[in-house]
C-alpha cells in the first residue's frame, strides 16, 4: 500500500474476487493497516494476522515474518519483495508464478509490455509484468461477477433515504466529489452556487474537506454536515467503504473520481465523470491523462469530445475550470450515453482477475 487508498483498494478488490469467484486461498500483506481500515471497516489494525471476507490479511512489517510462498506471488505496483522471501520462492518446487501487477495506463506501449518476462539477475526466478488495460491486448479491468445484479437491484431513492439526504428537487443534478486537493475547487463551487438548477454535491470524507470548508467560510466539515449555499447543497458523507462505493456512483449524474480504483469503477458505472489523475513530477501524469482521453473519446461527437478534454485538463491543472464548465455541462447528456457504450466495450477485453488466473495456470503448469 503506497498512498491515497488506490493501491490497497485495487489489491483488496482483487483478493476478494480471487477468493469468492475463483476459490483461491489468498494471503494479502498490507503495510498500513490503520489506513486500510477505511476501505475494510472490519479490519483490526492491532492484529498482525486476521481473516476478513475470506482473505488472510497480514501486517507487512520488517523483517517480514517467515511465511511459505504460495503457488502464485503477486507484487502489486512494483513492490519490492524482501530477499529472504525471494530466496524461499527460489527453493519452492515448483517455483511460484511471480507477477508484477502494474498500474493502469491507456498508453500505447502497455500492450507490448503486458505478460513480458523479467528474469531475476541472481535467482532462478522469472517475473512477468501484468498490465490492467482497456482492450483485449492487456489484462482488462477488475469487475465482480455480481456487478449487474447489484446494479439492477439498486434504488436511487432508497440510497438517498439511507443517507438521510434532502428530498430531490426538480431539475436537480447530483454530483459526487472524491478528489485530491485542487486550487480550482472554489471556482467550481461558485459555478454550482450560481447554477439556475439545484446542485447536490455528495462529498465522502477525505482530503478535499479542508478546501471545501474554507470556501464555505467554515472552520471544518465532518460526516453528516449539510450546507446550503445558494443553489448548491453540500452533503458530507462518511468515508464510503469499497463495497458500497459503486452505489454512490450509480446514484449521481456526474462523478469526480481520483487515482485508479475509483477511476475504474466510474467507467463501469457508465455515468459522466471527471478524473483527477495522481500528479507526477514534470507533469508526466498529463501524458497519461491525454492517452486515456484519446481512447475514451474515440468516435465521440467532436464538440463534446473537446468540451470534455478542456474541462478535464482545467481540473487537473487547477485553473480555467469556470471557463470550461458551461460547455462540458451542456454535453453531459451526450457523454452519459457514451459512458454506457464505453462500459459495454470494456467488457470485450475480459476481466482482470479471470485473465490473471488463466495466465498463472499456464505458468504453473
Amino acid at each position: 500500500m503506497v498512498d491515497n487508498y488506490g493501491d490497497v483498494g485495487v489489491c483488496w478488490r482483487l483478493a476478494r474476487e480471487l477468493v469468492t469467484e475463483h476459490g483461491i486461498t489468498v494471503r494479502l500483506w498490507i503495510d498500513d493497516l490503520a489506513s486500510a481500515r477505511r476501505l475494510i471497516p472490519s479490519l483490526d489494525p492491532a492484529l498482525v494476522r486476521q481473516v476478513v471476507g475470506g482473505v488472510d490479511i497480514r501486517a507487512w512489517v520488517s523483517p517480514l515474518p517467515d511465511a511459505a510462498p504460495g503457488a502464485v506471488v503477486i507484487a502489486a505496483f512494483a513492490a519490492s519483495l524482501p530477499e529472504p522471501f525471494l530466496e524461499a520462492m527460489a527453493l519452492r518446487s515448483p517455483r511460484p508464478a511471480w507477477i508484477n501487477l502494474e498500474y493502469l495506463s491507456a498508453e500505447d506501449w502497455v500492450a507490448g509490455c503486458h505478460r513480458l518476462p523479467s528474469p531475476h539477475p541472481r535467482l532462478p526466478l522469472v517475473q512477468h509484468f501484468f498490465f490492467p488495460g482497456l482492450d483485449a491486448r492487456t489484462g482488462g479491468l477488475l469487475r465482480e461477477a455480481d456487478y449487474d445484479t447489484r446494479r439492477q437491484a439498486f434504488s436511487r431513492e432508497a440510497f438517498r433515504q439511507a443517507l438521510e439526504l434532502p428530498p430531490e428537487q426538480p431539475g436537480e443534478r447530483m454530483v459526487s466529489l472524491f478528489t485530491y486537493e485542487n486550487p480550482a475547487l472554489p471556482e467550481l463551487l461558485e459555478m454550482w452556487s450560481k447554477s439556475p438548477a439545484p446542485v447536490c454535491c455528495l462529498v465522502p470524507e477525505g482530503r478535499v474537506l479542508p478546501g471545501l470548508a474554507a470556501h464555505l467560510g467554515l472552520s471544518g466539515l465532518r460526516a453528516g454536515d449539510k450546507i446550503l449555499h445558494e443553489a448548491l447543497t453540500v452533503c458530507v458523507l462518511p468515508f464510503v467503504e469499497q463495497a458500497r462505493y459503486d452505489e454512490l456512483l450509480w446514484a449521481c449524474d456526474l462523478n469526480f473520481v481520483r487515482g485508479e480504483d475509483s477511476f475504474v469503477r466510474a467507467q463501469w458505472a457508465g455515468v459522466p465523470f471527471v478524473w483527477h489523475i495522481y500528479a507526477q513530477e514534470e507533469d508526466a501524469h498529463l501524458a497519461k491523462l491525454q492517452a486515456f482521453m484519446t481512447r475514451y473519446l474515440d468516435g465521440v461527437e467532436p464538440a463534446a469530445a473537446l468540451a470534455l478534454q478542456e474541462f478535464w485538463l482545467a481540473w487537473n491543472r487547477g485553473e480555467g475550470v469556470a471557463a470550461a464548465w458551461p460547455s462540458f455541462e451542456s454535453r453531459l447528456p451526450l457523454l452519459g450515453a457514451h459512458g454506457s457504450a464505453w462500459s459495454a466495450r470494456l467488457r470485450e477485453s475480459g476481466e482482470l482477475a479471470a485473465n490473471l488466473v488463466r495466465f498463472c495456470k499456464v505458468e504453473i503448469e
